[in-house]
């Protein structure tokens, strides 16, 4: 086959097209991705988020019943706690321990 300078011009100028239609459609399909992955993981995160709130509300709520303000100076420990389970222990404890110090004991161990 007779390679002309014509040719490889035409060959050079079909490898660049095809690179950039590659780079635009690569970046194109990963940032669609991302997109998709980004928003799923901040929607969990919000959920979670969402979900801690409501549990230290509940948290507050019963320890201001259960033992005045006595028992709402231990938020800020709990407030610090990021588990969410030992956050629900915590609010289910709330029902039988006789005082906050007994609370505290379970989430300093």
């Amino acid at each position: 086959m007779i390679q002309s300078f014509g040719y490889e011009l035409i060959k050079q100028e079909g490898l660049e097209e095809g690179l950039e239609k590659g780079l635009k459609e690569g970046f194109k399909q990963g940032f669609q991705e991302g997109l998709e992955e980004g928003l799923s993981k901040g929607m969990e995160r919000g959920r979670e988020q969402g979900y801690r709130e409501g549990v230290l509300e509940a948290i507050a709520l019963g320890l201001e019943l259960k033992f005045g303000v006595e028992g709402l100076k231990l938020m800020p420990e709990i407030e610090a706690i990021t588990d969410l389970g030992i956050l629900r222990i915590l609010e289910k404890a709330i029902r039988t321990v006789q005082t906050p110090e007994e609370l505290r004991q379970l989430y300093q161990r």
